[in-house]
């Protein structure tokens, strides 16, 4: 199942299921405020939320997807019931897959101002949404995605802007131009995460699960280390014999866990 937002004629949303073949939709990549500051899938059901600072965002995915002539759009914030383990689950194992079959990925820079044209670049590189767990296959994943800052200004699309993406990513110009990520090595994939950060270690793994088409039950608590264990088993098992048996998943960086998803 996907919900997916509407903008309604009132200035409202709505959300609707679909169990199976979703319409057209746009979707949302963006860093998180503090928990209570973004806007969860019961504000907006019960039409409450508009006085959080991550309700702009929404508002801004709305009116981008609107010009782009998209009417449905998604944001993980509120189209998921994060009180839901089992909606949790099922969400995380089907997120790359939602971001590569969306129309356009609007990725909004909550840290990069368009007001100084000077600077916006410096900004853009040094942006927090480069250190962040999830946002990897938010840029990776979708067919068409264009970045924004936070006055909601157009900076350029993924290709426009592919040399300042590969400064501050090192993921080659290949990938970025849309090579696919199973067609590269399993120690390239597991190394555009070794300097990324997640709210709970667990999520550094679990971020990263669509690269290598693994189905992995999230087991918040395990800790990052026993969830790295899962991954490599896992990407052993689907090793063929034109690969080493061998990958660097035991060597890699644990990234910490810090305060905002």
């Amino acid at each position: 199942n996907m919900r997916l937002l509407k903008a309604k004629a009132d200035g409202g949303f709505s959300l609707t299921t679909f169990p199976i073949n979703p319409p057209r939709y746009a979707i949302l990549s963006h860093t998180w405020e503090a928990d209570d500051q973004e806007v969860k899938l019961n504000d907006i059901e019960n039409r409450k939320g508009t006085h959080k600072t991550g309700y702009k965002k929404i508002e801004f995915c709305a009116r981008q997807a609107q010009h782009d002539n998209i009417e449905y759009f998604w944001v993980d914030s509120c189209c998921i019931d994060q009180s839901s383990s089992a909606e949790l689950s099922t969400a995380i194992n089907s997120m790359y897959r939602w971001y590569q079959n969306s129309a356009k990925c609007y990725i909004y820079m909550a840290d990069v101002s368009a007001n100084s044209s000077s600077e916006w670049e410096s900004c853009f590189l040094g942006s927090r949404w480069f250190t962040r767990g999830w946002t990897l296959q938010e840029l990776i994943a979708p067919r068409s995605t264009e970045f924004f800052s936070e006055e909601g200004m157009y900076l350029g699309n993924k290709e426009q802007l592919e040399d300042l993406i590969q400064e501050a990513t090192g993921i080659s110009n290949q990938v970025l131009q849309g090579y696919p990520p199973a067609q590269t090595s399993i120690e390239e994939r597991l190394s555009w995460i070794a300097n990324r950060n997640t709210k709970f270690g667990e999520d550094i793994v679990y971020s990263v699960l669509g690269f290598f088409g693994i189905h992995m039950l999230p087991m918040y608590g395990e800790r990052a280390v026993h969830a790295f264990r899962r991954l490599g088993q896992e990407i052993e098992k689907t090793i063929t014999i034109t690969q080493p048996r061998r990958s660097t998943y035991r060597n890699l960086k644990v990234p910490k866990a810090d305060t905002l998803g």
